[in-house]
């Protein structure tokens, strides 16, 4: 054990806001979960709306360790991205951003 925080326990309040965001889904984030669905990718399982450490990711691959985002027009590319995906990627996650 090193003393960091495991980011995959879930903070207060993450879980209700993550089905909120699922409920809420964007039309390319429903498009995309029809392809990432039932291991419809390459086999690899992914989940949608997943808290991680003060995050919650629109996808992720848990066995490699990759996330996918979909940052539409109402979340341009911002400083607060590269913040959310430097704490992924020290954290051994690899992000996918489009």
């Amino acid at each position: 054990m090193t003393g960091e925080p495991d980011i995959t326990r879930r903070l207060p309040g993450a879980t209700p806001k993550a089905r909120r965001l699922r409920r809420e889904e964007t039309d390319a984030e429903r498009k995309l979960w029809s392809e990432l669905r039932n291991r419809r990718l390459g086999g690899y399982k992914f989940t949608r709306q997943v808290p991680l450490g003060p995050y919650i990711v629109d996808f992720l691959c848990r066995p490699r360790r990759l996330v996918i985002e979909l940052d539409g027009d109402q979340h341009a590319w911002s400083d607060t991205d590269d913040i959310r995906t430097g704490f992924l990627n020290r954290n051994g996650y690899s992000v996918l951003r489009f």
